[in-house]
């Protein structure tokens, strides 16, 4: 008897835990980019946003409109692979110094964490880091860089600090998705 309910324990705490991850894979959709080569996964709930003179595509949550994920596109030389960019800290302290704090904004970008990773044969960086804004406010950003036909892509997660562990497994779930083809 005490057999049969152990395994009924287990079949059901099985269960369970299978299903969070269904429902929490259920919490992301889908964006493919045909034209430019790329797709990720964003959070359901958030929205697309045209932004003139900007990233090639944001996303941003509906009730805290600044937490977004975006996707800059940026030219590099044909032959140039992500390696010779340098490596995952180099490249990390670049893009800080130039998209997330540059020159005179009064902003600080803190490199947190930097590791490489390969899917399909394809090498992409992940990145993380803390934002300080002039207000002194704290936002979390997570990017993943690769580099394909001639063409550096950048898709960065913004979150503000007091949300960060909140949505943290979601935003990782989200980067780690992006591709680049």
């Amino acid at each position: 008897m005490w057999k049969r309910i152990v395994l009924i324990w287990l079949l059901v705490l099985s269960f369970s835990l299978s299903n969070i991850d269904v429902a929490f894979a259920a919490g992301l959709k889908s964006f493919v980019n045909t034209t430019d080569g790329y797709q990720f996964l964003y959070p359901n709930g958030w929205v697309q946003v045209k932004v003139a003179n900007g990233p090639n595509v944001v996303f941003h949550d509906l009730i805290e409109v600044s937490e977004n994920v975006s996707v800059v596109i940026s030219p590099v030389p044909e032959d140039k692979t992500l390696a010779e960019l340098g490596t995952p800290t180099e490249v990390g302290y670049k893009l800080g110094k130039v998209a997330l704090a540059p020159a005179n904004s009064g902003r600080t970008a803190e490199l947190v964490n930097a590791l490489e990773r390969e899917v399909e044969s394809k090498k992409y960086y992940i990145l993380e880091y803390l934002v300080k804004l002039p207000n002194k406010q704290q936002r979390h950003n997570v990017a993943s860089v690769a580099v394909s036909r001639g063409k550096l892509f950048t898709f960065n997660a913004s979150i503000p600090e007091r949300r960060w562990q909140k949505v943290k497994p979601m935003i990782d779930q989200a980067v780690t998705s992006f591709s680049v083809y």
